[in-house]
Order: C-alpha cells, then structure tokens, then sequence
C-alpha cells in the first residue's frame, strides 16, 4: 500500500488498526531506569482492528460497547482520547466504537494500534493538526509500541522502539497463530533467563536479509515465553513442522507465532497443511506484510 492509497477519515467510518510483527527482536542493554534497549523490525499487516468514531458536543469520551476484562479508565482507546484532550485543551468528545479482532497479550500490537488509530483519527477530525512528530510522542506516553503505529512505515527501531528509522521491504505474506494464551509482557521483561546482551547490529544487515526472504536474527524473548507457555512452544514447533524452522518467530513478547512466506497462496497452503492440527481455542490467520499504514496520510508532516 502506498501513501497514495491510505484511507479518508471521517465520522461513523470504519478505520483500520493494523497489527504488527516484529521481524527480529534483539534486547541489546538496559538503561538506569530498568527500561530494556532494544533493536527490532516493525511490519504492518493488512488485518487488525477496526475503529469508528461519533462526535459529541458534551466533551465526553464514551465507549460504545466494554472489552471484556479492561475497565474504561485502563482501556487505551479512551486514555489516547483523553490524553488528546488534555494536550490540546480539546473541548470536543467522542464516541468510540471497537471492532476487536486481534488477541489482546499476543505481542500484534492490538492495543497500541488502536491508541494510534484514535490518535490519528480524532486529531483529524477535531482539526488540531498536530504533526505527526507530536503525536508520536504523545503515543509513547501510552505504550512503546504507540508510535510506530503514528510512525506509520515499515520501520527499523531501536531505544526502547521508540526512534524509528523507515525501511522499505519485499513483498511477503504471512501465517499468523495466536495460540489460546495471553503473554503478560512484564512477566517476560523480568524473567531472569533473558539475553540483554545481544550485539547491536547494523540496519544494513537487517535489510541484506530482508532482500534475501530471510528472517533477520532472532526473537530475544521467543525462549522465555516458550518456557512459561507450552502452547507458544507448541505454536512455534507446528508451524515450523510446516513452514520450515527458519522462518518461524514469535511476535513482540508472544504470544503470535508467524511464519513468512513469498505469496498470500504459500501461507494459505501452511494454513491448511496445519489446520486440523491446531486446538479450536487457536486463532490463525493469513495476512500480507504492507509498508504504509492505512491512515497514513490523515496526520500532517
């Protein structure tokens, strides 16, 4: 998808919020804070959530309908909306509608593309014309993987991913499985098995691999989350029966597993060569990687 190609916004309009995967995921330190540095890859994919908005002149925000098991102080689609609000001295409220398609605790970045999304959106259509630089620190405020989503390209990061450099990769689709569990991140971040000392590497080398249809790396976390959950162990095993080792990673800090394959029809053919292999409390899906994210040009330069 190019820029070019990127959705109007408007009210009572659906709007996308596309997952992501992290291609590799390297942790290379931690800062004083405790805060892990890391290196990593965002791609979009064309399958998420999907948001729409209502205004309305009373300032509140009000979610249409409650996620199951997030109250509506906690939920990020309303805490971007309010924290808009108070960057701006924003008057105007809004009614939020959720399409929630993406496991939450799968390492896809549901929540934080749909914080973006809001973001994005009610900055465009409550005419604040912030600029995407603002809004994307604005995103880090709510959660690390907010600004990529801002960002809004297939992106190099490092920090704790929030300096982003754009890259632009080969066509690819994907086999994504969500395996029945959730991965709470902090669990991950503090176990003490994790690697913390990868070799920082070059995004040369990240973009030689890519060229090539390769996975770059490796998932620093993939083993700690293998270790507390069989079902990502099992997840990554399955699809690597099937789509070969290589290609296999878990996404963020899991619980997704996904393989990269050349064509939608090639992770199709894996979908199926797993398929009555995966227990029925599995998620799985197929999805293309895209560079541009759908709302890309709504947020001003």
């Amino acid at each position: 998808m190019s820029a070019a190609e990127t959705h109007a916004v408007d009210w009572g309009v659906w709007l996308d919020a596309p997952a992501k995967i992290n291609l590799f995921l390297h942790v290379v330190g931690r800062r004083p804070d405790g805060y892990h540095l890391l290196q990593t890859a965002f791609r979009f994919l064309d399958f998420g959530d999907r948001l729409r908005f209502a205004p309305r002149s009373d300032g509140n925000i009000r979610r249409v309908k409650p996620l199951d098991g997030v109250a509506a102080e906690d939920d990020l689609c309303v805490r971007a909306a309010r924290l808009l609000q108070a960057e701006t001295g924003c008057t105007q409220g809004a009614d939020i509608e959720l399409d929630k398609r993406l496991p939450m605790g799968g390492g896809l970045g549901g929540g934080s593309s749909d914080a973006a999304t809001v973001l994005i959106a009610l900055n465009h259509l409550w005419r604040l014309d912030l600029r995407r630089e603002r809004l994307q620190a604005l995103g880090l405020q709510l959660g690390a993987d907010v600004p990529v989503f801002v960002f809004g390209r297939s992106a190099f990061a490092e920090g704790v991913g929030e300096r982003l450099q754009p890259v632009m990769l080969p066509p690819a689709a994907y086999i994504v499985v969500a395996p029945g569990v959730s991965v709470p991140t902090p669990l991950i971040f503090a176990a003490p098995e994790l690697t913390r000392n990868t070799e920082p590497c070059k995004i040369a080398d990240f973009a030689a691999a890519a060229v090539e249809h390769r996975l770059f790396g490796r998932n620093d976390l993939q083993p700690v989350a293998e270790k507390h959950f069989a079902a990502v162990a099992e997840a990554v095993s399955l699809v690597g029966d099937a789509a070969g080792e290589r290609q296999v990673r878990m996404s963020g800090s899991g619980a997704c597993v996904f393989a990269q394959c050349a064509t939608l029809g090639d992770a199709e053919r894996v979908r199926k060569t797993i398929f009555v292999r995966w227990p029925e409390n599995w998620q799985v899906f197929v999805a293309r990687g895209i560079d541009v994210h759908p709302l890309y040009g709504a947020t001003p330069e």
